[in-house]
């Protein structure tokens, strides 16, 4: 390692400052290292950015996760990317941004799932229906599972006899695993029907008379 610093100081000032760049940039390859930069210029296809003094291409196909229409819109914008390829032969630095955002959104994601608690009551549309269930929408971007058994009391052959695509139905988390959530409607009733059992008042045993009146009350 040493002699090799040595060689590279034995060299002329500029080129010895390109193999040191060139070095960090594989370093930052290789680490899969974020870095924040200022998008210089725009070019076919894509901008430029420039990395230890080396200019690095970032295509429009991966400056964002949706489509770019104006790469113009990027001039003096700071930009979070990583490198993808790095060759210094062939002169030919490349970044993305598209994988850490999409990095970034699935995490998101998977927080609000996580904090999506077994027992909450959640109002959500029907998705989709299939032959095992219907998968609802929650919103932000979170669906969940309710099963053709949690669907109803009675026992049904499809889910298409409850339920249509676009309903608006009402919920109860059962289970939330693995990034999975499911949902029952049947819960629900009996949650309901439980209640209303609860609420029934029994009179205590000294309180019932023997009276025609006290054994109709």
């Amino acid at each position: 390692r040493q002699a090799y610093l040595r060689y590279l100081q034995g060299l002329p000032c500029r080129i010895y400052r390109r193999l040191l760049a060139w070095k960090k940039i594989q370093e930052y390859l290789e680490n899969k290292e974020i870095l924040t930069l200022t998008v210089s210029g725009i070019v076919n296809k894509g901008v430029i950015v420039m990395v230890e003094g080396i200019r690095g291409f970032i295509p429009a196909s991966r400056l964002d996760i949706k489509h770019v229409d104006d790469t113009n819109d990027w001039l003096g914008k700071e930009v979070r990317v990583r490198v993808i390829e790095a060759d210094m032969e062939k002169n030919k630095l490349v970044l993305s941004a598209r994988e850490i955002l999409r990095e970034e959104e699935k995490e998101a994601k998977r927080q609000k799932i996580q904090d999506i608690k077994v027992g909450e009551v959640r109002t959500g549309k029907v998705e989709s229906l299939q032959s095992y269930g219907a998968f609802i929408d929650l919103g932000d971007g979170i669906s969940g599972l309710l099963h053709i058994s949690q669907i109803s009391q009675k026992r049904i052959k499809h889910p298409g006899e409850v339920l249509k695509e676009g309903q608006e139905v009402t919920v109860k988390v059962i289970k939330n695993q693995d990034g999975k959530i499911g949902l029952s409607m049947r819960a629900l009733v009996e949650d309901q029907e439980q209640a209303e059992e609860e609420a029934i008042e029994i009179p205590k045993s000294e309180e019932i008379g023997t009276s025609l009146g006290d054994l109709f009350k």
